[in-house]
């Protein structure tokens, strides 16, 4: 029953692939960088898994970030993550609400989605669809309907607890064969995604991905693939918020340290926090910030 893992596959007579996370440390993590309530704990919990499952198709170096933005209660939230399925998360929300809604569309009140990849070599691109649909499973299947023409079935379930949140994703998706994207009436896609919809919670936490798969698919003919380990990583270094502070003036940071004593800056997404004296103001606008000390 390991968790914080991605397994990908394939449907070899029927020209559609398929993969399976669950993940549980790697959730955890991003919930306890800051006190969410439960329905932003759920909602980031479905960004995480749909993330790791869209990361999954990238077939180069980079990252995926899914990020929504609503004119609701909820304002904005965002998993980043990358082809080594290293994540990282956050949301904001209206904090003075005494109660936040449990309905998707009510919580993102007139929102997109928009999906960025970044390789690391290339151009990127950016995607946006607009959230108007009863779940995000079901955007993020517009996405793919809408984008790029690829029939395309998600499910995301979350479970939380006290010890452990846990949060699973199931993706399938029709291959395209050579340069026109494959009819779903040529495949076997509408069948496999009637199977797909068939998983309940219980299976989906409690069970070995294999059995998950045999339980699904037993007479299917299945290829599966080594699993890869999804993990909470935060990209946020010292030397990289420094790197921030070059776009403000010498004399405001100065000024900054004169009241304050020091610069903090905190990390959205992990909560770690930097702090700048005079000493690292005047190396970071003279370009030494971080060299040794015989380079400085």
């Amino acid at each position: 029953m390991a968790f914080d893992q991605l397994h990908r596959y394939l449907f070899n007579q029927g020209n559609v692939r398929g993969e399976l996370v669950r993940l549980q440390s790697s959730y955890q993590a991003i919930l306890d960088s800051y006190p969410y309530p439960s329905v932003i704990q759920k909602l980031l919990g479905e960004l995480m898994a749909a993330t790791s499952l869209l990361t999954a198709t990238l077939k180069f170096k980079g990252d995926i970030a899914i990020q929504i933005q609503g004119k609701g209660p909820l304002s904005y939230a965002v998993i980043n993550g990358t082809d080594k399925q290293q994540m990282r998360g956050v949301a904001r929300w209206d904090e003075e609400l005494a109660e936040l809604p449990e309905e998707f569309a009510e919580l993102v009140q007139k929102g997109v989605l928009v999906i960025t990849i970044t390789p690391e070599k290339g151009e990127r691109y950016q995607g946006m669809v607009a959230l108007d649909k009863p779940t995000l499973a079901e955007c993020i299947e517009g996405y793919f309907e809408q984008s790029e023409q690829l029939a395309t079935k998600v499910i995301l379930r979350t479970q939380l607890s006290d010890d452990a949140a846990k949060a699973c994703g199931m993706f399938l998706q029709i291959l395209p064969t050579s340069s026109q994207t494959t009819e779903k009436t040529d495949t076997d896609f509408d069948h496999l995604s009637t199977l797909t919809d068939t998983i309940k919670d219980e299976e989906l936490f409690l069970l070995s991905a294999e059995d998950i798969l045999h339980r699904l698919y037993h007479q299917e003919e299945i290829e599966l693939f080594e699993p890869t380990t999804v993990i909470f990583k935060c990209s946020c270094s010292k030397e990289r918020s420094a790197q921030a502070l070059t776009s403000v003036s010498k004399d405001e940071l100065l000024d900054i340290v004169a009241k304050d004593g020091d610069i903090k800056m905190n990390c959205q997404y992990c909560q770690a926090e930097y702090s700048f004296d005079s000493i690292d103001v005047e190396s970071i606008h003279a370009g030494t910030y971080g060299l040794p000390a015989g380079l400085a």
